[in-house]
């Protein structure tokens, strides 16, 4: 099966053993953790740029159909944890950041997903219609996702069945997007009306963890538990499918991800500036009824719109976006 996807990717067979492959596992685990923290970047944009996804594709692909090997264990071991040590440990810090200084994360974020573009390039060249069109629609998918209003939509309230399969949903939406390139996890459950419980949860559950208050954990449980679920689910069926897709429509699949890609890039402007809510606007699912409760709105949950930077700004977005390129291109970049 490992073999079948090396192939699609035009490499040879990946190795699931060796200390460079485990640090870039972990390297790129940390790094898919950290994006799904952020709306607008993609987790499997950090893989690919790395140069891991062919590996973690095959060894999801693989321990999904039962066939289980102690390296392919290893190295998703190392992914998922760092992945998920990331989030934990970022949850918070990476909240902060975003609200005081969106532009640092998203310049940053940029130039680490633009790393990745080389590498997809060089399997998917040269370019003909099949690529152009598949990338063209890709980029389109993207485009059309940056314009939906992710305010407009209600979250359920009390845990329950409807709360559950929302939740669930969320989390094979995350799980889809830690596997495609270009889609991001974050955006997503802002769509849903679900990344701000989702991340509040996971910070309330290092706080439990760290003071050992466990019995204060059942309303977080209710939470990450569906979503956990919902991720695995996602993780599977999506690496599956990209597998069957590299199999088939090889150069199709390939321009398809070089345009998530390409669209991620594109679609990150990192230059915001807080909008404050009005009266009829939509904060969170609620609709604002009164100047009472404009005034009791976080100012995290200000929706944002873009704007030009200053001179300043332009110019550190610049070496922060070339700091992630050169970091991304050079974890990924052949025998590394």
């Amino acid at each position: 099966m490992s073999e079948k996807i090396s192939t699609a990717f035009g490499m040879p067979a990946p190795a699931f053993r060796g200390v460079p492959l485990l640090l870039r596992s972990i390297a790129g685990g940390a790094l898919m953790g950290l994006a799904n923290l952020v709306p607008g970047v993609s987790g499997g944009t950090m893989l690919l740029a790395v140069g891991l996804y062919p590996q973690f594709i095959a060894g999801v692909a693989e321990v999904s159909t039962l066939k289980l090997r102690a390296p392919v264990l290893l190295m998703l071991a190392c992914v998922g944890g760092s992945a998920a040590l990331a989030i934990a440990a970022g949850a918070q810090a990476i909240g902060a950041v975003l609200d005081r200084y969106p532009w640092v994360m998203y310049s940053l974020f940029i130039g680490l997903a633009a790393g990745g573009i080389p590498i997809v390039w060089r399997l998917v060249r040269p370019l003909d219609r099949t690529v152009a069109l598949s990338a063209a629609v890709a980029v389109a998918a993207m485009a059309l996702l940056a314009v939906l209003d992710p305010e407009r939509v209600s979250r359920p309230g009390a845990p329950g069945p409807a709360a559950y399969v929302v939740l669930v949903v969320a989390g094979v939406s995350g799980g889809a997007a830690m596997i495609l390139p270009g889609v991001s996890g974050a955006y997503l459950l802002l769509v849903l009306g679900q990344y701000r419980p989702i991340v509040d949860a996971v910070a309330a559950a290092v706080d439990i963890a760290r003071a050992g208050a466990w019995d204060a954990a059942e309303p977080v449980l209710h939470v990450l538990v569906p979503v956990a679920l919902g991720v695995v689910a996602g993780v599977a069926v999506v690496s599956n499918l990209v597998r069957l897709l590299l199999a088939a429509r090889r150069r199709a699949t390939l321009g398809f991800l070089l345009g998530l890609l390409l669209g991620a890039v594109i679609g990150l402007w990192p230059f915001t500036e807080p909008v404050r809510p009005r009266v009829g606007d939509v904060v969170r699912g609620q609709t604002i009824l009164s100047q009472a409760m404009v005034e009791k709105i976080d100012p995290a949950d200000y929706r944002r719109k873009r704007t030009l930077p200053s001179a300043g700004q332009a110019g550190g977005a610049a070496l922060l976006a070339l700091a992630g390129f050169g970091a991304s291109w050079s974890v990924s970049r052949p025998g590394a």
